[in-house]
């Protein structure tokens, strides 16, 4: 265990798959990402099924989901998605990325044995991909940041249930193998686990936005008609919010967990960089205008990693942790935006080029302002909690 691993009080087993994921990204991953075969709407599938058959026989796929079927803590979990971060292609060669980690532990919190038979074992395997059917259309008035506003059906027809409606910014739906869909039925919110593709289930477009690192992009999806037996709902008709937030606390904390590891390696490239270029007779980094940058960059992944590992203690003690993973995702994505930023800047023109990967962390960090909630939404959020501890306070 590392004296790093020791302060922070990381158990021994998450230590041990830490470093053997951190040196699986760093040494075999790493070299992948000039491959011809990532595009402007994410590694292609070949090539992340490649990746993937990698960390199956160095033994750091879906590392911290365990062989017996159990799941480190948030915690471990944190140790071990932060070395999964440190390249882009990292997540996806590990199966720690999004959305598929969290539908991954949806699935196994509240997934039924058939479900997770059927639907989560070959997820965790890494043999398909998955998909999470909750935003949809503005234009349409669909449901967004919030969820309530939610315009996507289902009704009860015998044995079935039929699903009509719109989804957007639907991430991974092209090429994945399994679907999580959000629909309203009269009782409230439902989830519905399905098979895809589904003809159904059609996808309208992939847009073009400004991250690139999950295959299939973001898709926009039309669901006519999607016929589901009845068995294939998680739980009861109306919970599908109470399963929203099963999955969305974790998922917020865990895309803060894979974007610090991707921000800590490119802080190492800008250093690297200053430290060997010349200016003015100097390197780089004695001009105060650069060292400063990187120092308060290193304050500022430090604050990150300890309101990721704070948040992950919150969840571990079986707490809902919504307000928690608010302050985190706020904290962390608004941290990380000024790390990525003087990443790009450190390096001037090089930094806007892609002969680095400081480039993309700085377009997907911009990204991660906004999904799985914008910064605004938190604080709306927050300020609503304050004003209600302030009326309770007063006895109102």
């Amino acid at each position: 265990m590392s004296t790093h691993d020791q302060i922070i009080h990381i158990s021994d087993r998450a230590a041990e798959i830490a470093a053997r994921v951190e040196d699986f990204v760093r040494t075999t991953v790493a070299p992948y990402e000039k491959d011809p075969r990532l595009g402007a709407h994410g590694p292609s599938d070949e090539l992340a099924q490649e990746l993937k058959a990698l960390a199956r026989h160095a033994d750091v796929l879906t590392p911290h989901i365990l062989p017996d079927g159990g799941h480190l803590t948030h915690r471990e979990t944190a140790a071990v998605l932060i070395r999964s971060g440190l390249s882009p292609l990292g997540p996806i060669a590990c199966n720690t990325a999004a959305p598929d980690e969290g539908n991954m532990y949806l699935l196994g919190q509240v997934g039924s044995p058939e479900m997770k038979e059927r639907f989560l074992k070959p997820m965790v395997a890494g043999e398909t991909r998955s998909a999470f059917f909750m935003t949809e259309p503005a234009e349409e008035g669909g449901a967004g940041s919030d969820p309530s506003m939610m315009l996507t059906t289902c009704q009860p027809d015998g044995n079935h249930w039929v699903i009509n409606g719109r989804k957007t910014y639907i991430t991974g739906a092209d090429g994945a193998g399994v679907g999580i869909v959000m629909a309203r039925s009269d009782d409230g919110a439902c989830m519905f686990m399905v098979d895809l593709p589904d003809p159904a289930i059609r996808i309208d477009r992939v847009m073009d936005t400004i991250d690139s690192s999950m295959p299939g992009g973001h898709a926009v999806i039309t669901i006519d008609n999607l016929r589901v037996p009845a068995d294939q709902m998680l739980g009861q008709s109306g919970e599908g919010f109470k399963y929203a937030q099963v999955r969305l606390s974790p998922a917020r904390l865990t895309h803060c967990m894979r974007w610090l590891g991707a921000c800590i390696r490119a802080n190492e490239i800008a250093s690297d960089y200053a430290n060997r270029r010349q200016a003015f007779g100097k390197p780089l980094v004695d001009h105060e205008g650069v060292g400063f940058m990187l120092a308060e960059n290193l304050i500022d992944l430090k604050q990150a990693e300890l309101m990721v590992y704070w948040c992950a203690d919150v969840l571990d003690t079986g707490a809902l942790g919504t307000v928690e993973s608010s302050m985190t995702k706020v904290a962390v994505s608004e941290a990380l935006m000024r790390v990525a930023d003087r990443c790009v800047q450190v390096m001037g023109g090089q930094g806007v080029t892609a002969d680095t990967i400081v480039e993309q962390v700085f377009r997907e960090i911009r990204a991660f302002r906004i999904y799985d909630g914008p910064t605004e939404v938190h604080k709306w959020s927050l300020a609503k909690k304050i004003k209600r501890d302030w009326k309770a306070a007063q006895g109102s």
